[in-house]
């Protein structure tokens, strides 16, 4: 009766385009953290502290500010960046330096 059907035989064959130039299947995406851009001071700095937000093994952030919630980690032995501590204390009065990611939403 002539060769057996396979469910794939009733599916049209489509050819896949190649990627953009410069592009291959074996490169892999860029981690987080490792921008392709540079950037500057303050947007490194301010990457830092939402990285530290993100970091729940230094407790949970919400309700206080970023120095409190780095002061409490130390005082509970976490060991909490220094570098935090250090950008932190570079930006005393600054709002965007201070308050965590989400201290515009309400508790």
């Amino acid at each position: 009766m002539g060769r057996k059907r396979f469910i794939t035989d009733s599916y049209p064959v489509v050819k896949k385009r190649e990627g953009p130039p410069g592009h291959s299947k074996g490169e892999l995406a860029p981690e987080l953290g490792e921008d392709t851009q540079s950037l500057s001071q303050e947007e490194t700095e301010l990457e830092l502290l939402r990285q530290f937000d993100l970091a729940w093994q230094y407790g949970p952030c919400t309700g206080i500010t970023r120095l409190q919630r780095w002061s409490r980690a130390e005082q509970m032995g976490l060991k909490p960046p220094l570098e935090v501590y250090q950008v932190l204390k570079a930006h005393p009065e600054d709002p965007h330096f201070q308050c965590s990611l989400w201290h515009l939403y309400p508790l």
